[in-house]
């Protein structure tokens, strides 16, 4: 029996969102096991970030409508409410197509089949509401993290954070080449520095004109900057450490760089030599672990972006904050710091170290910068100024490193992932 239509996506969008908020399982790791069309797991996929970034406001909205809370028994109702009310009050889908695939889904749901005339009458009464006032900037933010938020950065910028993360962001591209003509070509707008921007909703990106031809790669424009701040590297050895998917050991290769990229993972290895081979760029690929590998070579640039938190990129995988916890943050801070040390070993004196993270936590970024400098009097702040990142102002922090938020513009460009990156000079060698 043919399902109706949408049911199958909401169907993978629910499961996706179960993995999420009760198994611990990201989202791209559901949906993409699945065997639907394209098109129907990037419905799910919509379906199932949209309420996860409009989570508290969807709660928000049903608890009136709920003439008592949801028992524990009641199974799934509860993500079928979530996924429905969100579609409803943010996608503005048809109501009767929502209302009836959210019964279908409850009544396959062995214990929330006894709810399913709850969610009929709930989401009607959804449906029908008038639009709600602008929610509070925090109600879709887990307390624990908005709070870390307002500590770090004040109740100003932490407002315009969870603000930003509601939005579905754009499309950044590198090019390899002509980045002018590939913006028109592909119906996009160039950033300062050579990358493109397309519309959130471009299509698939295998079928854009250029990526079988490997022209370009998939990097949000924050994302490029640390592997630009170590300038011309033409002829230059650089070792790009914890490398995968490999955004940034293409811009190395493509900018005439001799590139040694290595990574622990065997699965995210392979996908970086199939994107290099795509892009027909050539680098030496390693699979090993940065506290094991040995080199007798001292490279004159080390990048090491570090695994971290990535709160920085919240707006592209919105369930992060669902999936970390303020503990994993310390564990992660304690082998950053780690890594760190490592890392420091394999730049010559007068080579550049640059440490970067796709966090927003000050353990991650700031602190650890500062606390490897006072371990490692062998290195010193190469500060940056404004012509490092293609003349884009504001993003130097205090202490002169990269601090990109992610309400940020890029020319006139707003948005971007929250990226830190200090760049380290080495007087002497470890």
């Amino acid at each position: 029996m043919t399902d109706k239509p949408g049911l199958g996506a909401r169907r993978l969008a629910l499961a996706a969102l179960d993995g999420v908020l009760n198994h611990g399982r990201t989202l791209e790791e559901r949906v993409a096991q699945q065997a639907l069309e394209p098109h129907e797991r990037a419905f799910a996929l919509r379906l199932a970030t949209t309420a996860l970034r409009h989570k508290g406001e969807a709660e928000a909205a049903l608890a009136p409508l709920l003439k008592s809370p949801l028992p524990k028994s009641a199974g799934l109702t509860r993500l079928i409410l979530l996924l429905a009310a969100a579609e409803l009050l943010v996608l503005r889908s048809p109501a009767h197509a929502v209302i009836d695939c959210a019964v279908d889904l409850a009544k396959a749901d062995r214990n929330a089949r006894h709810f399913a005339g709850v969610v009929n009458a709930v989401l009607r009464k959804a449906a029908s509401a008038p639009p709600a006032p602008a929610p509070a900037a925090d109600i879709n933010t887990p307390g624990w993290l908005y709070a870390r938020w307002e500590n770090a950065y004040g109740p100003a910028r932490a407002r315009e954070i969870a603000l930003s993360h509601a939005c579905e962001p754009a499309l950044d591209l590198s090019v390899k080449a002509d980045a002018a003509a590939w913006a028109l070509r592909l119906g996009g707008v160039p950033l300062p520095g050579g990358s493109i921007r397309l519309r959130a909703s471009s299509g698939a990106v295998t079928s854009l004109p250029g990526f079988a031809e490997g022209q370009w790669w998939v990097q949000d424009w924050a994302a490029a900057q640390p592997a630009r701040l170590f300038g011309a590297v033409r002829g230059k050895t650089i070792l790009d450490l914890c490398a995968a998917p490999g955004g940034k050991t293409a811009q190395f290769a493509a900018a005439g760089a001799e590139v040694t990229a290595i990574d622990s993972s065997a699965p995210r290895v392979k996908r970086l030599q199939e994107n290099l081979a795509r892009l027909e760029l050539s680098a030496q690929v390693l699979c090993d672990d940065l506290m094991s590998f040995s080199s007798t070579t001292r490279f004159d640039g080390v990048l090491l972006d570090a695994p971290c938190s990535a709160t920085g990129t919240i707006r592209r995988h919105p369930d992060l904050p669902y999936l970390k916890t303020a503990g994993q943050i310390g564990e992660l801070a304690r082998l950053q710091s780690r890594f760190l040390d490592r890392a420091a070993r394999f730049v010559k004196p007068g080579g550049l170290l640059v440490y970067s993270t796709c966090s927003l936590e000050p353990e991650e970024c700031e602190q650890q910068a500062d606390a490897f400098l006072a371990r490692q009097s062998g290195f010193q702040r190469f500060k940056l100024t404004d012509a490092d990142l293609s003349g884009v102002t504001g993003l130097i922090s205090p202490a002169d490193d990269l601090r990109s938020l992610p309400f940020m513009a890029a020319g006139d460009q707003p948005g971007m992932d929250g990226f830190y990156a200090a760049r380290l000079l080495c007087t002497e060698p470890v």
